[in-house]
């Protein structure tokens, strides 16, 4: 394996589009990377649910918010809203919606969530 490896997210290696969702992912050796771009009106139990089947987000998630903003509620009650610049840790059980009318976009660097997300 090589001791630098770059891949460019505008030429990902494999491209998710569910409704009102682009999740672009590149594999860098044994890691996976992931831009998840979600749509205004995207919400994870409207357009993620049909694709995954479960009651809730059961992906762990690591990430860095690009742009826009979303509001995550998780099954235990506890809320947030992330936004710009803000780094998130996600535990599984939970929905999410993205907030006003700015497009979404994040990177995810938990690599088995950028290796499935939104993948039936």
């Amino acid at each position: 394996m090589a001791s630098v490896e770059t891949k460019s997210m505008d030429r990902p290696d494999e491209t998710r589009t569910p409704e009102k969702t682009m999740v672009s992912v590149v594999h860098l050796g044994d890691d996976t990377v992931a831009r998840v771009s979600a749509q205004p009106g995207w919400r994870w139990s409207e357009c993620i649910k049909p694709v995954v089947g479960t009651e809730s987000c059961q992906a762990a998630h690591l990430g860095y918010v690009v742009s826009g903003r979303i509001h995550i509620a998780h099954n235990d009650g506890t809320e947030s809203d992330l936004g710009p610049g803000d780094a998130y840790r996600i535990d599984p059980g939970h929905d999410a919606w993205v907030l006003g009318d700015e497009p979404f976009v994040a990177l995810e660097f938990e690599s088995k969530t950028a290796a499935t997300y939104a993948k039936g």
